[in-house]
């Protein structure tokens, strides 16, 4: 089958004597609509990729090829039966730059395409090589602000889809040096981007039999019917001898193996090119292999991974064949079930055999269907790559303890996030192979390495103590850990009563204002994001626990974390029976050794953080500090960023503690939510809670209570005499008495319970 290499533009210039005639492109009546417009997430990757590729040949001179065209050639007349898509993306690029290029007067043969698929989009193509948009519009709204465009072409499917392509291409090449790029595109001798002319009807015996198999009875090409006719001429270039096996299982075996996964369409092609997909990218990985530029479609990944021109070809060929036949005459949903689950045993179960998987994104434990059944590439998570390529090496290589390293692979998948990504791929592939066919632990590289290196924490710990597997196994199984043990010592006198009074600790959300308090009792367990925030934990979100305290760091650094948590686990340990009083009694007895030696110690930013529950209340459990280290200037997060609203915990405790209404008072930002007040900015700015009755103020000073007089000079007389009953000074400061214990300045007094007063005082007075 002979090609005949040229360009677009070139097709009609009859490079060589036995080239065929072209003087006209026409897309067929049976093509479907032009789809690299489409507006959604998976088509604008294909689209910004394809354009990328683009660019970089008509503006850099890097030459590309777009592979064959086939087609139809009949008196002059280009009918393409697969390369639509590519030919009219080429077109709009052609009158993209000629436009910009100032050579739309130029008689060129690209001008000569059509679309038989209805008149509207012949139409369009038409006026689209008069057009000269002017410059200073958006090129949708000048095309749709000319006389000539139909009002029914803002539902037209094809017209739609070019006005978006010719957006991303404006957007893509508005820098260009565009006469460059036009003079690259239509060079005669060395166009930068071309591809093989296949005429079909030049070849007897060919035509008719192509056809079929690509588009049978007359319908719109599929993905499946153009791959699987194009695949298997790659084959026969490639492996000839193992054509007839492919195409016999394709249509055997491996469709009746991919039947219970069906679509509503009753058929299996898009199942099969998803784990086709799958298998060719783990192949491309295993080569060592990351290609970034434009993957166009299946076939030219195949062509890369099962071509000729690879040297792992065989064996590629030999995994995708063994991938798809270890699941022949197989129930995968049992194997699934056999192996994963998406909730936890009970704490009480010895049966801990299964791996737990967590995230939203698992409809079933079946990584094949879920596999078989996503909607691309694009979405398909790598987690799910990556375990089930483990399943698949389990499975062709008999691996030994298989449950137990799998376990250890989902542990170092819940503590990746950052590691895992496209280009890791190829060294994250090899890690799991080193852990699941050779058990090899200590040369995996590419995981978390704080989580290698408390995975072989855990082997050492139970090769000592096998009789707590299941304890150590159902706590990495909480749903707040997710595998990672950081926050646990490895004490087998301890260990399993901790690990069950964690379980009771975190059975709800109910509890966890008061473990904020009886934590911080125990010790500063927060965790540092930066100079200026710190993690608490939430008092309402429990995933907050798990991102920001218990998991996500090495070892060494979750000491505090550590030491903390212990103290309250050995304090329910200890009381069998009710945990709320387990926590209120040991916060209250640490409460009341502070308040005893306040006058020589102080009251720190704990004190106040274990005595306020309000002080506790921010929903992100992020605390942003004045100074590198908390204090008595803090801002309380209900987000993750400082642009939202937040509360200064200080403030509202006071007005908490007074009894004022939140609607008495306001922050710099009004909101619907109450416990305020509410405000936003830097945490360096001034945060006033303003009265609404007055105007007057009060802020929270590093000595003490800052009050700002009111508005109305009427109220003057009123706010001085409660300023004097509270003891402010001339600067209307109520100063806080303070001792310096390590450097800082600590109250003595609670500042909480004497502004608090002084807010009351002030609302009672109308003020």
């Amino acid at each position: 089958m002979k090609g005949f290499p040229t360009s677009f533009n070139g097709l009609f210039a009859r490079g060589s004597e036995d080239a065929p005639r072209v003087d006209r492109i026409e897309i067929p009546i049976f093509q479907r609509d032009y789809a690299q417009g489409r507006d959604s997430d998976s088509v604008a990757r294909i689209r910004d990729n394809f354009l990328e590729a683009l660019h970089d040949a008509v503006t850099a001179g890097k030459p590309i090829s777009l592979d064959f065209v086939y087609g139809d050639v009949d008196g002059g007349k280009l009918g393409p039966l697969d390369g639509q898509q590519r030919l009219t993306t080429l077109f709009l690029l052609h009158w993209y730059l000629a436009w910009r290029a100032d050579r739309l007067g130029q008689e060129h043969g690209w001008k000569c395409f059509g679309y038989a698929t209805r008149p509207s989009a012949r139409l369009f193509c038409e006026r689209l090589v008069e057009s000269k948009p002017s410059f200073d519009w958006e090129l949708r709204e000048w095309f749709e602000d000319q006389h000539w465009f139909l009002h029914t072409w803002r539902h037209d499917p094809t017209i739609q889809s070019m006005l978006t392509m010719i957006e991303a291409i404006h957007e893509r090449f508005i820098d260009a040096d565009c006469v460059a790029a036009w003079r690259r595109l239509v060079d005669s001798e060395s166009p930068v981007v071309s591809f093989y002319l296949l005429p079909i009807k030049q070849h007897k015996g060919l035509s008719e039999d192509l056809y079929i198999k690509m588009n049978s009875r007359g319908k719109p090409l599929t993905e499946f019917e153009k791959f699987k006719a194009r695949f298997e001429q790659l084959l026969e270039n490639s492996h000839p001898g193992r054509v007839q096996d492919f195409a016999r299982k394709v249509d055997g075996a491996w469709a009746d193996m991919l039947w219970p996964f069906r679509g509503t369409d009753n058929i299996v092609d898009d199942e099969f090119l998803r784990y086709f997909r799958f298998v060719t990218d783990v192949c491309e990985w295993r080569n060592g292999q990351l290609d970034d530029r434009l993957k166009k479609d299946d076939l030219e990944l195949a062509e890369r991974i099962y071509g000729s021109e690879n040297e792992r070809a065989e064996a590629n060929l030999d995994f995708l064949v063994r991938s798809f036949n270890t699941w022949v005459d197989v129930d995968t949903h049992s194997v699934f079930a056999k192996t994963f689950s998406l909730s936890p045993t009970p704490v009480d179960s010895d049966d801990t055999r299964k791996v737990v998987l967590y995230g939203t994104q698992w409809n079933s434990a079946n990584l094949f269907e879920e596999c078989c059944r996503d909607r691309g590439r694009e979405r398909r998570s790598f987690p799910l790559t990556i375990l089930l390529y483990a399943v698949l090496l389990n499975r062709l290589h008999t691996t030994d303890e298989f449950p137990r390293r799998l376990r250890v692979l989902r542990n170092l998948i819940e503590a990746s996030s950052n590691e895992i990504r496209a280009e890791r791929m190829p060294a994250l592939l090899k890690d799991v192979r080193r852990l699941i066919v050779n058990g090899t632990l200590s040369k995996v590289s590419s995981f978390n390495q704080a989580q290698v290196a408390d995975e072989q924490l855990k082997n050492k710990f139970l090769k000592e103590e096998p009789t707590l597997e299941c304890a150590l196994f159902n706590l990495e199984d909480h749903p707040l850990l997710r595998g990672s043990l950081a926050a646990f010592e490895f004490d087998s006198l301890t260990f399993e009563r901790r690990a069950r009074a964690f379980h009771k600790l975190f059975e709800g959300a109910n509890l966890l204002p008061m473990l904020s308090g009886a934590l911080l009792a125990a010790g500063d367990y927060s965790r540092r994001l930066n100079h200026r925030r710190s993690m608490l934990g939430s008092g309402s979100n429990r995933e907050q626990w798990r991102e920001g305290i218990l998991t996500g760091s090495s070892r060494r650094r979750l000491a505090t974390v550590r030491d903390a948590l212990s103290c309250i686990l050995d304090i329910v340990a200890e009381r069998k029976g009710d945990v709320q009083k387990a926590l209120t009694s040991f916060t209250e007895t640490w409460l009341q050794a502070k308040e005893a030696e306040k006058a020589a110690n102080g009251l720190d930013w704990r004190w106040y953080f274990v005595r306020y529950e309000e002080m506790r209340k921010g929903r992100s459990g992020i605390y942003a500090h004045e100074t590198s280290s908390l204090g008595y200037g803090v801002c309380m997060l209900d987000k993750m960023a400082m642009s939202s609203y937040y509360r200064d915990p200080y403030l509202s405790a006071i007005r908490q503690y007074s009894g004022v209404s939140d609607s008495k008072v306001q922050g710099d930002v009004w909101q619907e939510e109450s416990g305020g007040p509410w405000f936003t900015g830097y945490e360096t700015n001034s945060r006033w809670m303003e009265l609404s009755a007055s105007g007057a103020a009060i802020r929270c000073v590093q000595d003490g209570i800052q009050l700002r007089a009111p508005d109305d000079d009427s109220r003057a007389q009123t706010f001085l005499r409660v300023c004097k009953a509270h003891g402010l000074d001339s600067d209307l400061k109520l100063t806080i008495p303070q001792t310096t214990v390590d450097g800082h300045q600590l109250d003595t007094e609670d500042r909480v319970r004497l502004g608090g007063a002084l807010l009351r005082d002030l609302v009672d007075k109308g003020l």
